[in-house]
């Protein structure tokens, strides 16, 4: 992949960076040896990115050709959105209020190069700043707030080369200097075109793939030609240089990863999960109403309310499950036994939302899981419930110990396809991400219990049969969907 550093004029750049190509801004618009190139990351040091002004353009061509550009059209925006600074300032607060707790003025203007100011007390502020507003020089502007004795972030914006004070200037060479040595990488080995990102969180005590299946995912991906680099929640401003988001980290709403998620598709990434898929399946309350609305078969549902909690024996007996609406990996569901129980857990349980989920509860000895992607099945699942435990995983009243069911796969041809038929009609109500569909079977029919984005693949389990074609599958239809994409913008 092609480095390229453009500038209005060569000169206003006095540095020579081995690796990296100087380009003259209306030479990068014009030329058609930039306009035929196939990859390239291109960073964006034009005196000026207002609306169609010369650097506007480099950004939105580079997009447009399928480059990198940094910053990107988007970052250019975000820069003129006063909500998404004020989202910005409320995530950095402890890290702001800390960085400028000795300036004394009422005002505070914080100069940013590649991630760094040449103060060194401002380097966390500086780099946290650089990962969420990817540009190479920032200018950000702090404001007291007298009121409620704090900092915010009043307004940040790119720098123009033209407006670096003559002071900074050694150090800003200096700094690009060492951020464009870090960035240089190994040739790719021939054939590669495309960047996917794993977003994955190494600290996660229960993630949705094991590191073994994370090195499958990784070899999986250079087969296809695909080149892998895993990510944390700290790459959150390097998005652009993917062009697919693979997360593979425990979703949530008010999370990083549906930030990830968002961001990756205003920049016109392939991303699994999909932020419309993380809403929807996170949400039970929103599952029930789905499924209850298209007829597909569940068990007794309930969504409950403080106004009708006092009619769910009646309606289910008991036991009875209740369920919080963004419950996961088997927390936030309790079996209730009797009246008083279902009481003082639904208080509880409402006290967070204002709305949950109760079903009638199924025994079954084991939850069919099906794997879906691309709407179509991937691996079928038997987890078996917990030794004397009525979930599949058991955990003590610490939560620090944890007991697992065992786990069977078959292949998809060895089930009933009524199973199958029910978890690609139940899935399809979502979309076309990556799935895994969990069902009850009981009274002779198929009930569906959730639709899981981000579900598990681990190892040892879920690939028992496919083992790593079940990696390479995924893989190529995140190599399909890029390649639409890329020929969707050739034919703009």
């Amino acid at each position: 992949m092609s480095i390229l550093i453009v500038v209005n004029d060569p000169a206003d750049w006095p540095l020579a960076i081995k690796g990296v190509e100087l380009v003259a801004a209306r030479e990068y618009l014009t030329g058609p040896e930039f306009a035929a190139l196939r990859s390239a990351k291109v960073f964006n040091l034009c005196r000026s990115y207002r609306y169609q002004s010369t650097g506007y353009y480099v950004s939105l061509l580079a997009s447009a050709r399928g480059h990198k550009p940094l910053p990107d059209i988007t970052t250019i925006q975000d820069f003129k959105s006063q909500t998404i600074l004020k989202i910005a300032s409320d995530n950095l607060d402890h890290i702001i209020q800390r960085s400028l707790a000795k300036i004394k003025s009422r005002e505070f203007v914080l100069s940013i190069y590649f991630g760094h100011n040449v103060a060194k007390r401002y380097e966390a502020l500086c780099q946290e700043l650089f990962r969420l507003f990817q540009a190479p020089f920032l200018r950000a502007v702090f404001a007291y707030h007298e009121k409620g004795g704090r900092w915010i972030l009043h307004s940040l914006r790119p720098i123009p080369t033209g407006e670096i004070p003559p002071e900074h200037l050694d150090f800003v060479l200096e700094t690009a200097r060492q951020f464009f040595r870090s960035r240089r990488k190994k040739v790719r080995p021939a054939g590669f075109r495309y960047d996917i990102a794993l977003l994955h969180n190494p600290e996660e005590k229960e993630p949705p793939s094991n590191k073994r299946a994370m090195r499958k995912f990784m070899r999986a991906a250079e087969a296809v030609k695909l080149e892998p680099e895993l990510i944390t929640k700290d790459d959150y401003g390097r998005l652009a240089e993917f062009d697919a988001l693979f997360i593979r980290e425990t979703t949530g709403v008010n999370h990083h990863t549906y930030r990830f998620a968002r961001r990756a598709v205003a920049r016109n990434l392939v991303s699994v999960d999909d932020p419309e898929s993380i809403l929807k399946c996170t949400n039970k309350v929103f599952l029930a109403e789905l499924l209850h609305h298209h007829r597909v078969l569940t068990p007794r549902t309930v969504i409950v309310h403080k106004t009708n909690a006092d009619l769910l024996p009646d309606n289910l007996g008991f036991p009875c499950i209740v369920k919080q609406p963004d419950s996961s990996f088997s927390q936030g569901v309790y079996k209730v036994e009797n009246r008083r129980e279902l009481r003082d857990r639904i208080e509880k349980m409402l006290e967070r939302s204002d709305l949950i989920i109760a079903q009638e509860f199924l025994p079954t000895s084991f939850d069919w899981r099906v794997g879906i992607f691309d709407r179509q099945p991937l691996f079928v699942s038997r987890y078996y419930m917990a030794g004397e435990h009525w979930q599949i995983i058991k955990r003590s009243a610490s939560g620090v110990n944890i007991k697992y069911g065992r786990v069977e796969t078959l292949a998809v041809d060895e089930v009933p396809p009524r199973l199958i038929d029910t978890a690609l009609k139940a899935a399809n109500l979502i979309g076309d991400g990556l799935y895994g569909v969990d069902i009850k079977q009981a009274r002779g029919r198929f009930y569906i219990i959730e639709i899981n984005d981000n579900p598990n693949i681990d190892a040892g389990y879920e690939d028992r049969v496919l083992k790593d074609d079940l990696y390479l599958t995924i893989m190529r239809v995140f190599l399909q969907r890029i390649e639409m994409r890329a020929a969707g913008r050739k034919g703009q």
